[in-house]
């Protein structure tokens, strides 16, 4: 099998490195500084859940589209949301290289994108939540992952061979992975737990570089806030005929929170997870929050606005998000 993945940073090398560790050949597009320590010395992966790996065979490092060579059987797009038009573009002349394309973005466009780009045909549904932090050329943390952390289906509710291939690879590298029929609402609720989180972290954390997830979930206060934002997340995902599933448990928090039988024992329920978190070391932050720690835009409008888009089809109240989102607005405006 051969993969080659556009976006070489946080989460792209570590599913590139792990790939390549089990016998892919991948080739992985990162900028300059990246690509260059990888061919040096190869790439490290470190973490709590899967220890240390210095990947060095069956994985080249490129710097644009163009340097990827051959034919490929899976085209992973791994940019930000935001970079995606400017991506897709510099590989033009790779699309007719690939087999199937699919893309590990935090959004619930990205296949209509990639559509556009290569063909229907060639897109496969995918969704992963896997943590990725670049720290330094060469180096990437995988700090957080999943029961299941990648899942693959075919958009007509089919699952198909090249479903099931990818995700006998993922498998194989030790990423755990399920070929779905579903892979529709997997979309929607990866976008409501990733909104959940990012909108929590963005408005509750923000202020303090020293701080993570669990540091505001488990106060009583933080835990409040979470679940607010979850309430009114869950009222669009089953206004849209959706029932919590959790497919990223013990991450996704939002069955618990649908079932709880007030709002006491959701908050409680979060508590209880961060603070087990907090005793196996783990501590984590999402890519938005990074964003706005560091300055950056952030990916409000792919994250975000979705989801308010969808209460105001559905004539659903969000005060709380679209408060977060309107704050979210005025920092991108100043961000690089």
């Amino acid at each position: 099998m051969r993969i080659c993945i556009l976006g070489g940073g946080g989460l792209g090398s570590v599913v590139g490195g792990y790939l390549a560790q089990a016998g892919v050949d991948v080739t992985l597009i990162a900028r300059p500084s990246h690509a260059e320590a990888i061919g040096r010395n190869g790439l490290r992966i470190h973490g709590q859940r899967r220890g240390e790996h210095l990947v060095k065979e069956h994985l080249t490092a490129v710097t644009h589209p163009d340097q990827a060579m051959g034919e490929f059987d899976y085209f992973i797009l791994a940019v930000k949301s935001k970079d995606t038009a400017q991506a897709l573009n510099d590989a033009i002349r790779l699309k007719d290289r690939c087999a199937t394309v699919v893309s590990l973005q935090n959004n619930i466009v990205k296949e209509k994108l990639l559509a556009e780009w290569a063909g229907e045909a060639k897109v496969l549904g995918v969704s992963i939540i896997e943590g990725g932090t670049l720290e330094e050329p060469g180096v990437v943390l995988n700090h957080i992952t999943a029961t299941t952390t990648f899942y693959a289906g075919e958009l007509d509710g089919t699952v198909s061979a090249r479903a099931e291939k990818i995700v006998e690879a993922m498998n194989k590298a030790g990423l755990p992975s399920k070929a779905v029929t579903c892979i529709k609402q997997v979309l929607w609720e990866k976008l409501c737990q990733i909104c959940n989180a990012s909108a929590f972290s963005v408005s509750a954390l923000a202020a303090n570089h020293d701080l993570t997830f669990n540091e505001g979930a488990v106060l009583r206060a933080g835990a409040e806030h979470y679940v607010t934002i979850a309430q009114e997340i869950l009222s669009v995902y089953i206004r849209m005929g959706y029932t919590p599933q959790n497919f990223y448990a013990p991450l996704s928090r939002l069955k618990d929170i649908y079932e709880a039988k007030d709002f006491d024992e959701a908050c409680n329920s979060l508590i209880t997870m961060a603070q087990q978190l907090q005793q196996k070391g783990i501590r984590s932050r999402t890519s938005m929050h990074d964003d706005v720690l560091n300055k950056r835009k952030t990916e409000a409008e792919w994250i975000l606005k979705p989801i308010i888009a969808k209460a105001n089809e559905f004539g659903v109240q969000v005060p709380t998000l679209v408060a977060i989102d309107r704050i979210l607005s005025v920092l991108d405006a100043y961000a690089k």
